[in-house]
C-alpha cells in the first residue's frame, strides 16, 4: 500500500514538473518575442532618427554654403555724353539770310540733328551747354551780342536725344530775367533737365541717381569753391552716385586752359565731382586725368548759331562709361573722344554738326591729344573704348 501511494505521489510530482516546465518555456517564448519586437522597433526608430539627423545636417550645411557664397554682384554701366555750346538762335542784329532761324524755316528742326549719327540717342544721358535764351522777350541786356531763339527750338534738343542742359553761362541772361525764366519754362514743357547757378539736376538712370551742377568759373575764388563743395555735398545727401560739374570759363580762342581753370577743376574733383566739363573758349581744349577722374577743359562750340563762319569748326563729344557694382561707383575707367565738326560743310557754318570719319577725324583727334599734352599729357588714351 505504501508502495502504491509513493508511486501516485511520484506521478503527481512529474506532472507538476512538466507543467512548470511548460509554463517556464511559454514565458520564455513570450519574453523572446517581446525582446524581438522591442529590438525591431528600436532599430526602426534609430533608422528614422538617423534619417532626420542626416536631413537636418544637410540643410544646415546648405545654409552655411549659401552664407559662404554671396549672391553675384549687380553690375551697371552708364554712358554719359557731353558736348559744348548750343546756341539755338542768333543775335537779332545779324542778317537773316543764312542765319540759324533762316535754316530752321527752310529745312525744319530735324535738319539740325541729321548728321549726329544718333550719338546722343545711343547713350544713357546727354548734357550740353545751352548758350542762348529761348524766349519771345524784347528787352535786352546792354552788351555786344545777345542771343535768343524761338521757344520751339527746344524741340531740337529732344530730336537729338539730349536730356539736360547747363544754364550757367554769359548768354543765359541776354534777355534779362524775363528771358531767363522763359527759357526755364520752355525747357520744362519739353521735359529737358536743366542746371546751373541755383538749379541742381538730379535724375535716375538704370536705378542709379546722377546729379549735375553748373557755374560761371571765370576766377578760382573762395566763394565759388565753397558753393561748389556745398552743392556737391547736397547732391550726395540726396543719393547721387555720379556727380557732373560744368564750368563756363577760360579765354575765348585759347587752346590751353588758364591756371585758374586747372586749380578750380582740381578742387572740384577733390571735393567729390566725378567728371568736370568746360566750355566758353569756342575752341577745344585738352583732357586731363586727375586723381582717377577726368577734366574736359573745353568742348568748344557744337550747334552754334552765334557765328556764321568761325575759322575753327573743330569740336568733339566726350563720352564716359561709368561702371557700378551693387549701385556703387567703381574705379573702372572707360571713355570715348568722338571728333565732330560744327558744320556738315566746310565753307560756312550751316549749324548742322557732323560726326567726322577718316582723315578728318584723325586730324581733330590729334589736335585734342596735342592740346592735352600741353596740360598734363594724354595718358587718358589708354582708357578709350576703341583700345
Amino acid at each position: 500500500m505504501n508502495k502504491d501511494l509513493n508511486s501516485r505521489n511520484g506521478r503527481r510530482k512529474r506532472k507538476r514538473l512538466k507543467k512548470s516546465v511548460k509554463i517556464t518555456l511559454f514565458v520564455l517564448c513570450i519574453l523572446i518575442i517581446g525582446v524581438s519586437i522591442y529590438n525591431f522597433n528600436l532599430d526602426s526608430a534609430e533608422t528614422v532618427s538617423g534619417s532626420e539627423v542626416d536631413k537636418g545636417t544637410a540643410k544646415a550645411k546648405q545654409i552655411e554654403a549659401n552664407k559662404e557664397e554671396p549672391a553675384p554682384a549687380k553690375e551697371t554701366a552708364i554712358t554719359i555724353s557731353a558736348a559744348g555750346d548750343f546756341t539755338l538762335g542768333t543775335d537779332e542784329t545779324f542778317q537773316y539770310a543764312g542765319s540759324f532761324p533762316d535754316e530752321a524755316n527752310k529745312n525744319g528742326l530735324s535738319y539740325f540733328v541729321a548728321e549726329l549719327d544718333d550719338i546722343f540717342k545711343k547713350d544713357d544721358l546727354s548734357t550740353v551747354n545751352l548758350e542762348t535764351t529761348l524766349t519771345n522777350a524784347k528787352e535786352k541786356a546792354v552788351k555786344k551780342f545777345r542771343f535768343k531763339g524761338d521757344p520751339s527750338y527746344a524741340q531740337i534738343l529732344k530730336l537729338g536725344g539730349i536730356e539736360s542742359v547747363n544754364l550757367a553761362n554769359n548768354h543765359i541772361h541776354d534777355y534779362l530775367q524775363k528771358g531767363y525764366e522763359d527759357t526755364i519754362d520752355t525747357l520744362k514743357k519739353e521735359n529737358i533737365g536743366y542746371f546751373g547757378y541755383e538749379n541742381k539736376y538730379l535724375t535716375e538712370v538704370k536705378g542709379v541717381k546722377v546729379g549735375a551742377l553748373g557755374y560761371e568759373g571765370w576766377d578760382d575764388t573762395a566763394e565759388l569753391r565753397d558753393q561748389v563743395a556745398k552743392d556737391i555735398k547736397e547732391l550726395r545727401k540726396k543719393g547721387a552716385e555720379i556727380v557732373l560739374v560744368h564750368f563756363h570759363w577760360g579765354v575765348e580762342r585759347q587752346y590751353v586752359p588758364e591756371a585758374s581753370q586747372k586749380t578750380l577743376a582740381h578742387y572740384t574733383i577733390d571735393h567729390g565731382a566725378d567728371l568736370v566739363l568746360g566750355h566758353h573758349p569756342h575752341v577745344v581744349q585738352g583732357v586731363e586725368e586727375y586723381n582717377g577722374k577726368f577734366i574736359v577743359y573745353s568742348l568748344g562750340n557744337f550747334m552754334f548759331g552765334g557765328n556764321r563762319n568761325p575759322s575753327d569748326k573743330d569740336t568733339y563729344v566726350f563720352q564716359q562709361t561709368f561702371h557700378l557694382k551693387n549701385g556703387k561707383l567703381t574705379d573702372k575707367k572707360e571713355i570715348n573722344v568722338v571728333p565732330f565738326s560744327i558744320s556738315s560743310v566746310s565753307y560756312r557754318n550751316n549749324y548742322q554738326p557732323k560726326k567726322l570719319e577718316g582723315a578728318e577725324a584723325e586730324r581733330v583727334k590729334k589736335k585734342i591729344i596735342d592740346v592735352s599734352n600741353q596740360i598734363n599729357g594724354s595718358d587718358w588714351l589708354q582708357y578709350e573704348k576703341s583700345n
